[in-house]
């Protein structure tokens, strides 16, 4: 089984938003980029567009229970990166897990 690691360093992130393919919903974007582990690597931004510290957290909350639902249906060996739009802090876990649902199985990253 492969692992889930969180991606931390800026230019990770930086890498994914100039080289990778990216997906969106009007509630999510998400950045899908190959890597040269067998693990898969996630990060989440919320920028300040979002609102206050409280929006931002719930944004990255929801963001990461539905990811959480999904990991193990996930092929190894990704980079992603989930950016929070306006509207996500106001939508349930499942509007958020339906999109990434959506936006990974076009990238081709979901089984």
């Amino acid at each position: 089984m492969s692992d889930i690691i969180t991606l931390t360093r800026n230019n990770d992130f930086r890498r994914l938003y100039a080289k990778g393919r990216s997906y969106a919903t009007s509630v999510l974007v998400t950045y899908v980029m190959k890597n040269r582990s067998r693990n898969i690597r996630i990060g989440i931004t919320t920028s300040k567009k979002i609102g206050k510290a409280v929006l931002r957290n719930r944004s990255r909350r929801i963001i990461r229970e539905a990811f959480r639902s999904i990991s193990g249906e996930l092929t190894p060996g990704y980079d992603l990166v989930f950016v929070a739009r306006g509207k996500t802090p106001f939508v349930k876990s499942y509007d958020i897990l339906r999109s990434m649902k959506k936006e990974l199985k076009e990238a081709g990253v979901l089984k």
